[in-house]
């Protein structure tokens, strides 16, 4: 039977990305686009409470339809699971293929792993796919190779409530699926102190990013040998091991 999946993004839908997740899901039926209008890009699971969203039909530049938001991904995700669906549930949500990274910290700041987390949330299963290329138009055959087999697992044996899957793979062919966990990693900042031509000063963050662990089974580390990283990931932050120790158990 035929599957109605929801694609998001937080590169933008004009993005190269969510045009080839896009391709890649209407193998396995029905797809609706609904995603912002404009780069979101590490705006992690901010909603807008200030201002009001508006939503417009647009075509992405190869040809599909889809509805582009005034706002975050996550309220794309809200707004289409409240309104812009007209009922129609989806049988799975997936988000990206965001240009760069979503593995380590990324996770945390990314808006494509936000929306597949806010999708998770509303009981629905969710896949977020990231290149680890920042190129406008990468070789994304492995990345599309692993989200077809992610999307077949999914939609045969479904996910756990409240968890997602988050896909990070290398640009060029599709090599292998490794099952992964998170790296503690981190950004170290610096900011660059700039003055504009009023003599004002103003800040451009810079920085790099650093691993602070080892292992073959971490994200990052599967990911610089070649190889697709899925991590499964939940949004419940509790560090149960502390919670133990304080209660006594």
């Amino acid at each position: 039977m035929s599957k109605t999946i929801l694609v998001c993004n937080d590169d933008g839908f004009f993005s190269y990305g969510i045009q080839q997740l896009a391709m890649v899901a209407s193998e396995f039926g029905k797809v609706i686009v609904i995603a912002p209008d404009r780069q979101q890009s590490a705006v992690g699971h901010a909603i807008t409470i200030q201002t009001p969203l508006r939503a417009n039909k647009v075509k992405m530049p190869n040809g599909m339809d889809a509805i582009a938001v005034t706002g975050t991904p996550a309220d794309c995700i809200k707004l289409a699971h409240d309104k812009l669906l007209d009922g129609e549930k989806p049988d799975l949500v997936l988000s990206g293929i965001n240009h760069g990274s979503n593995a380590g910290i990324n996770m945390l700041y990314s808006g494509t792993v936000s929306a597949a987390t806010e999708a998770a949330i509303l009981g629905y299963p969710a896949i977020a796919v990231s290149c680890t290329s920042f190129d406008e138009k990468p070789d994304m055959s492995g990345c599309e190779e692993t989200t077809r087999r992610l999307i077949k697992l999914v939609l045969e044996e479904g996910l756990p409530p409240y968890m997602i899957l988050n896909a990070n793979i290398p640009k060029g062919p599709f090599t292998d699926i490794k099952w992964t966990k998170m790296a503690r990693s981190r950004y170290i900042e610096e900011y660059d102190g700039r003055v504009d031509p009023y003599n004002r000063p103003y800040y451009w963050m810079t920085g790099k990013f650093e691993i602070l662990e080892e292992g073959e089974d971490l994200d990052v580390h599967v990911i610089n040998k070649g190889f697709a990283s899925v991590t499964p990931v939940q949004y419940d932050l509790t560090d149960y091991s502390y919670l133990k120790k304080r209660l006594g158990i």
